[in-house]
């Protein structure tokens, strides 16, 4: 597969742009997003490919049957029902609120990357992008993290239905922790999170001795990381533990979560990241020249979120951006200096070098057994 010549397809329509602007956590972002892409001409390169409802089968390949019955409801019952104990039990308070259309919503969002998943078995493309996607706190049982239906999850099954081995990296600020349990008991699927880790920060998971178990002991890898980290340090690291997972589990297909709340400028406040070091994350990544699936994820600065996965995409279809911002409907938020780089934040780092050896040492420890056990 030549750098220059991958076949990148992008999934969007209307319908989906409308329904991701209307959920209550990120209202607008996705239109932001999409609006920069278009204003910079990436569409040329790219096929768009529409999204389609992910079928009640499709779903019921994670989620079960009771949690997705009551999803299907939500429009139909009254608000204390809506306040009652079943939506307590099924995760759907707090920071999953009830709204008209969200069953709608977050399924054809797993249609899409259902929908991504089947343009690489079917080799039309080696680049499916879907920046709708990458809902990966979603629990079998239960929505968590403002996640509803988790699409990555019903990505990889679908991958899986032709690739022997598919991996999973996840690049958001938040412990990828749907996607990890719903495979920590199996080889076929490696997943890798790269996250912060500390008490009190949701969802609380992602140990780095949380290893995976039975049959998928040791293909769950965790790279919690700390307050502050930079660039420099956070591209070692995933450079380092990226090689030994490609040696050790040889990936056939790879499902890469670029969520964009560890940059700096977004509400969380916790990593002083650029958009370079998912950049190169993600370029690396594309190097392996497999077929892959890039999804979006958290990213609440949503200028910030466009200028990252807009500068993803232009990696993806091998094009360079211009610095300066082109003109569009959300010209006037990106000031004031109207470029797309985001610049790296000072806050002080608590991921000394001596944490972050210790890290990596047990995460290359854990990774020498995944050999063995094949």
């Amino acid at each position: 597969m030549d750098k220059k010549t991958k076949r990148v397809c992008y999934i969007h329509n209307e319908d989906i742009l409308e329904k991701c602007d209307k959920l209550i956590r990120i209202q607008n972002r996705a239109d932001i997003v999409h609006s920069l892409i278009k204003a910079y001409n990436l569409f040329q390169h790219m096929s768009i490919v529409e999204p389609r409802q992910a079928t009640t089968e499709e779903l019921l390949g994670f989620h079960s049957t009771d949690y997705i019955s009551f999803l299907q409801n939500l429009d139909d019952l009254s608000d204390d029902e809506k306040c009652g104990e079943e939506a307590e039990e099924f995760g759907l308070v707090y920071d999953c609120p009830i709204q008209d259309g969200v069953f709608e919503c977050a399924s054809l969002v797993g249609g899409g990357t259902i929908t991504a998943g089947e343009k690489l078995i079917n080799d039309e493309s080696d680049i499916a992008i879907n920046w709708y996607g990458g809902w990966h706190h979603a629990h079998r049982d239960s929505a968590s993290g403002f996640c509803y239906i988790n699409d990555v999850v019903l990505g990889i099954l679908k991958l899986r239905q032709k690739f022997e081995r598919v991996l999973y990296i996840d690049l958001d600020l938040h412990h990828g922790d749907g996607v990890e349990e719903a495979f920590c008991c199996t080889n076929k699927v490696l997943t890798v999170s790269f996250h912060k880790y500390s008490a009190g920060f949701f969802p609380g998971t992602g140990s780095v001795n949380d290893t995976g178990y039975s049959k998928g002991r040791h293909y769950t890898v965790n790279v919690p990381l700390l307050d502050g980290l930079k660039d420099d340090e956070y591209n070692k690291i995933f450079y380092s533990v990226m090689v030994q997972i490609k040696d050790s589990f040889q990936p056939e297909a790879i499902v890469c979560q670029c969520g964009a709340d560890g940059l700096e400028g977004d509400p969380m406040k916790s990593f002083n990241l650029s958009t370079l070091s998912l950049g190169r994350c993600v370029q690396y990544v594309l190097s392996w020249n497999k077929p892959t699936i890039l999804l979006g994820g958290g990213g609440y600065n949503y200028i910030n979120t466009a200028k990252c996965w807009a500068f993803l995409t232009s990696l993806a279809v091998n094009k360079k951006l211009s610095r300066d911002i082109p003109d569009h409907e959300y010209f006037s938020q990106y000031g004031p200096d109207y470029e797309l780089g985001v610049t790296v934040g000072n806050r002080s780092d608590n991921n000394s070098q001596q944490y972050l050896h210790h890290i990596y040492t047990q995460v290359i420890d854990n990774m020498k057994n995944i050999k063995l056990d094949r």
